[in-house]
């Protein structure tokens, strides 16, 4: 367990303003945010409004120039917020989470970066390092600051946190690669779609390729693996801690499981929860 500053005083407006942005996205993160206790669930509230602050201005309309700034001055907000002295409402509501569970700087510089690397429009075609890269700045940091929220920092906790961000970041790749084509994003790594013969940078000319489902399914036996490692490291942490996180993973499993029932062909609209599986799994995991 770590060391904990005094606890949070919350204030109203501030949880009001984070829990917002949190329901507003319509994430199945939300689910296992609620199951923490208030300072917890406020905590990883204001991490979520951060990342969703800083993704939309990777994914908005505009010109790559103006995100690089608007995403350097988030940098800058962040050395004020260690400074102690925050300016954006969003970074004055982390002051105290930040304190209180000793969340690291380079944590939320990471999920910056990555929401770079979508604003410069370098994730077409990525190498396999640059995917796993992506992967761990946008997905594994935001795991790493949850698991110091949630209070469990055993020796394979950080193991969890990278393990099940790879497996969660791809199978988010895997369901959306028929949308992100749309915008021009092609998250499939040149790897895979050169063993396969597809050599187009375009992902429209990609999509319609007849091999992809085979890059798609390789792609997936990665996803598998990381799943594995994640139960694996899970098992030795607290069940109870680690609460939040097991019911993120069920959703987002069985998000997997339904885009290879389908052979992982890439379809627009993706693949969704059913509204029962989610009340079952909020069951299974949140309350039992």
């Amino acid at each position: 367990m770590n060391a904990l500053s005094p606890a949070l005083t919350i204030d109203p407006a501030q949880y009001e303003m984070v829990a917002e942005k949190v329901r507003a996205s319509g994430t199945s993160f939300y689910w296992g945010m609620r199951l923490l206790p208030l300072e917890r669930r406020y905590a990883m509230y204001a991490i979520y409004a951060f990342c969703r602050e800083v993704d939309d201005i990777a994914d908005e309309p505009g010109e790559a120039e103006t995100k690089r700034r608007q995403l350097a001055e988030w940098r800058d907000e962040l050395d004020r917020l260690y400074a102690g002295a925050p300016s954006h409402p969003i970074a004055q509501a982390l002051a105290g989470p930040v304190a209180r569970f000793g969340l690291p700087l380079e944590d939320f510089v990471a999920v910056v970066d990555g929401c770079e690397m979508d604003g410069r429009n370098e994730m077409v075609r990525p190498s396999m390092a640059q995917l796993e890269l992506y992967c761990d700045r946008v997905a594994c940091a935001v795991g790493r600051l949850s698991t110091r929220v949630f209070g469990e920092l055993r020796p394979r906790s950080m193991e969890v946190a990278n393990a099940t961000g790879m497996a969660l970041q791809l199978t988010n790749i895997l369901r959306d690669v028929a949308v992100d084509a749309a915008i021009g994003r092609l998250y499939l790594p040149d790897e895979l779609l050169t063993k396969y013969g597809i050599p187009d940078r375009d992902p429209r000319q990609v999509l319609a390729h007849p091999h992809l489902a085979a890059v798609c399914r390789d792609l997936g036996e990665t996803a598998r693996g990381y799943f594995k490692a994640s139960d694996a490291a899970m098992a030795e942490c607290s069940r109870a801690a680690m609460r939040p996180a097991t019911l993120m993973k069920e959703m987002y499993r069985e998000i997997f499981n339904k885009v290879e029932a389908e052979g992982f062909v890439p379809r627009d609209p993706p693949v969704k929860v059913s509204k029962a599986f989610k009340i079952w799994c909020i069951l299974r995991h949140g309350l039992l």
